[in-house]
C-alpha cells in the first residue's frame, strides 16, 4: 500500500484568523478560564488539538484534567464550520490534487492535529470531497498532545506501507522525521518556501496547482 497523509489546516484549507476562538470558547465554557487581556497569541501552527488545549489550560491556570472534556466541546462548537459564517476555504487545486494522487496509485489519508469530527466538518464546509480520503487509514490529534506520537501511531498502524507526510509547517516535517516518513511541504500556510526548505522536505511546492506536476513526479520516484 502507498498512502499520502495530508495535513488539514494550511495544507488542504487556508488558515483562518477566527480558528482560535473555538479553542477559547470551549476552554472557557468547560474549565472557566481564559486569556488575560492583551495576552499575545501563541504560535500554534503544526500543533495538535490536544497539545493546544493542554498548553492553553496550563497557561491560563485551568486543570489539565479538563482536556478531554474541552476536546468534546470543541467538536460540538466546530459544527459551525458547516455554516456560511464560519466556513473555511479550500486551498487552490485541492480536489484536482487529491484525484491526481489517487490516479497515480496512492491512497489519500489524513494526519491532522484535529479530531476526526473537526476535520470532516471543516473539509465538508469548505466543499472538499470528503469521500476522497480513506478515513480508516487517517490519524487525528485530539488525544495526542505531541505530533510525533501521532506519526508513530500511523507508522505502527500502517505496518510497513509506503507513507508520505504532506503538510505546511516545520512541525509536520519534524514529526515525519521522527518515524522515517518522507516529508513533502506546501507553502500555503504560515511558512514560506524558504522556511520549508530548511526542513528535511524531499520537495517544497508553492501550492497544489503550480506544484502538482512536481508532487506527482516525486511520488512516482518514491
Amino acid at each position: 500500500m502507498r498512502i499520502v497523509l495530508w495535513d488539514v489546516d494550511g495544507t488542504l484549507l487556508y488558515n483562518s484568523a477566527k480558528a482560535g476562538t473555538f479553542y477559547h470558547d470551549a476552554i472557557r465554557q468547560v474549565a472557566g478560564v481564559g486569556p488575560a487581556p492583551g495576552e499575545p497569541h501563541a504560535v500554534e501552527h503544526g500543533k495538535t488539538d490536544a497539545g493546544i488545549v493542554l498548553e492553553r489550560l496550563t497557561r491560563w491556570g485551568g486543570d489539565p484534567a479538563y482536556r478531554e472534556a474541552v476536546s468534546r466541546r470543541l467538536d460540538e462548537l466546530s459544527d459551525a464550520y458547516l455554516t456560511d459564517a464560519a466556513r473555511r476555504t479550500a486551498t487552490a487545486g485541492v480536489d484536482d490534487a487529491l484525484h491526481a494522487v489517487a490516479g497515480a496509485g496512492w491512497t489519500n489519508g489524513l494526519l491532522t492535529g484535529n479530531s476526526r469530527h473537526r476535520a470532516q466538518v471543516k473539509l465538508q464546509g469548505a466543499g472538499v470531497d470528503v469521500d476522497a480520503f480513506d478515513w480508516d487509514r487517517s490519524f487525528f490529534g485530539d488525544r495526542t498532545p505531541v505530533r510525533s506520537d501521532l506519526t508513530a501511531t500511523a507508522r505502527d498502524a500502517l505496518d510497513g506501507a509506503a507513507a508520505v507526510i504532506l503538510g505546511d509547517t516545520p512541525a509536520d516535517g519534524a514529526a515525519a522525521d521522527a518515524v522515517g516518513f518522507p516529508f513533502i511541504a506546501v507553502a500555503t500556510g504560515a511558512y514560506d518556501q524558504e522556511a520549508l526548505r530548511a526542513t528535511s522536505a524531499v520537495l517544497v511546492i508553492p501550492d497544489l496547482v503550480e506544484g502538482l506536476p512536481a508532487l506527482l513526479e516525486t511520488l512516482t520516484a518514491l
